[in-house]
């Protein structure tokens, strides 16, 4: 790892160009300050990627500084070394409840510096990489519940089957990247119903036969949105066969049982559940048992056996009927949109 921006806070001029050295041949980018004062004003104008600071300096020492860094919502983040010669106990509690990554004790060999201020890099990439992960799926699920907000009736529709479809792949054992394949793919399974006009997305009586096949598109269309964003690519084929059945009668393409992706046998069940439990303006939802009972009638025609004895196993632990309870938002009635 190389490239990244160090501070070193130290008021030993030696040690501070020792450190100094020894980085910057690592690769990184590095500056200086001799306390918590210089090295406060230095932070006005850049954020570095990790600090490495001594405790004993004058005009403002490694705690003071370090509770300036932390007060900072902007620097809550910053990897933050104490190197200190000072060991003792209590200096290491009260770094450590001020927010410090690690104490380093001088002297330290080279190969000490290193192996932590790589650690924490490392750490701190993997935490900046989750922030994103994180704040891409939220990005995503208000992407998609933009098809909930045009539809009140299908309000929480998103959640409902995203939770519904992970608890179906850990019934079935999916691992890792399908699980994350799976969990896009359920937040954006309807995203091609965006494009939909509203005549035929809230229309409040049955559709006509030209209104299904534009809703019929709705699969092809979500999967070519997002087939080349590299990151969702992975769930396109969940959100263009979700509505594929087992017996090669579903659409868009008349898949037929195994030739169907996983993540969309699954996605297929978790989404015909929820379908089925939510009121519409021309019909009354099912209840929860009814709608359950249905998807275990239809296995081996709509529905992989396989997938249904999985929800079946999600059943019996209640997991199914927890999620709809918590996930359970109410629906306006026509009178109130």
């Amino acid at each position: 790892m190389s490239g990244e921006t160090i501070l070193i806070v130290e008021d030993n001029q030696v040690l501070r160009e020792g450190l100094r050295e020894i980085l910057a041949v690592e690769g990184y980018h590095v500056l200086c300050a001799s306390n918590g004062k210089e090295a406060l004003q230095e932070m006005a104008t850049f954020n570095p990627d990790l600090i490495l600071s001594d405790i004993a300096m004058p005009e403002m020492d490694g705690f003071e500084f370090l509770r300036a860094v932390r007060s900072r919502p902007d620097w809550v983040t910053i990897p933050f070394l104490i190197l200190t010669a000072r060991g003792e106990k209590d200096d290491v509690l009260v770094g450590k409840s001020l927010g410090a990554e690690d104490y380093l004790v001088k002297p330290l060999t080279r190969q000490e510096l290193l192996t932590a201020v790589n650690a924490r890099l490392s750490r701190a990439q993997e935490i900046k990489l989750a922030q994103l992960h994180k704040a891409y799926e939220d990005s995503l699920t208000a992407l998609a519940n933009a098809i909930d907000v045009r539809d009140p009736y299908t309000r929480g529709h998103v959640e409902r089957v995203t939770a519904y479809a992970q608890v179906l792949a850990q019934q079935m054992g999916c691992r890792d990247a399908l699980m994350e394949q799976i969990r896009f793919g359920s937040i954006l399974h309807d995203i091609g119903k965006i494009v939909i006009q509203d005549e035929v997305l809230l229309k409040a009586s049955p559709l006509r036969s030209e209104e299904w096949d534009k809703m019929r598109e709705h699969p092809i269309t979500g999967a070519e949105m997002i087939k080349d964003i590299s990151y969702l690519a992975p769930a396109a084929p969940i959100i263009r066969h979700h509505h594929e059945r087992w017996d090669g009668m579903g659409y868009p393409d008349g898949l037929k049982g195994d030739d169907i992706p996983l993540g969309a046998r699954i996605v297929a069940v978790a989404d015909s559940f929820d379908a089925m439990t939510i009121d519409r303006p021309y019909r009354n939802g099912r209840t929860l048992e009814e709608a359950y009972q249905e998807i275990l009638k239809c296995s081996g025609t709509h529905f992989d056996p396989k997938v249904v004895k999985a929800f079946q196993r999600a059943w019996e632990l209640h997991k199914i009927q927890e999620i709809y309870s918590t996930t359970k938002t109410s629906v306006p009635s026509l009178d109130s949109t």
